[in-house]
């Protein structure tokens, strides 16, 4: 076999990868990373509950903003759909859990509230270990879901822009390191 170069071939080739190399260094260097490891749907009495492991960090921008006052909004998203062959998937559940992390200078600890409850840390590593883990968060009654029938799970988790303040929403806007957000989690649920 015969290969045949020529220069406009090379000069082509140095520019794909001057081209990859510029593309790369407009990616921030620390984004804020937040992946779900595990989830799943567990039935109890009365209703189904969500189990999930997430693995969140925060990049500089983001702490930074968190060390000099201003809230982070975190908001988990769930939703269950009943696949149909005729039709657009139909929505069974839909549920979305807020975290508000603050810190709170004068005490210097972090404050993490989930709902109504809150509770404070010392440093800001514990904070996220407890958004880490959610345990039996209710999502759907039980009398909801029907027997025998494949559902198809999506859950995520993102910081939410729209309860910053207003000059943070603008920043948001314009750069990736204020828009952490995770893939969709997505699995199966058989009854």
């Amino acid at each position: 076999m015969t290969v045949f170069t020529t220069r406009s071939s090379k000069s082509a080739l140095d520019s794909l990868r001057l081209l990859s190399a510029l593309l790369v260094s407009f990616l921030p260097a620390g984004a804020s990373a937040i992946e779900i490891t595990f989830a799943e749907l567990k039935a109890t009495e009365e209703s189904y509950v969500v189990n999930s492991n997430i693995d969140m960090q925060l990049n500089p921008v983001l702490e930074d903003a968190l060390n000099k006052g201003v809230a982070l909004h975190f908001r988990l998203e769930f939703e269950l759909m009943e696949p149909r062959w005729y039709w657009f998937d139909k929505v069974v559940a839909r549920e979305s859990q807020e975290f508000r992390l603050s810190y709170h200078a004068l005490t210097r600890q972090y404050r993490l509230n989930i709902g109504s409850l809150y509770q404070n840390f010392s440093t800001l590593n514990e904070a996220l270990s407890v958004m880490s883990r959610l345990r039996n968060w209710v999502v759907a009654d039980r009398r909801a879901l029907h027997e025998d029938t494949v559902y198809a799970a999506n859950l995520r988790m993102r910081l939410d822009v729209s309860q910053l303040p207003k000059p943070f929403q603008v920043n948001a806007l314009a750069s990736r390191e204020w828009n952490a957000s995770s893939e969709w989690y997505r699995f199966k649920v058989a009854l």
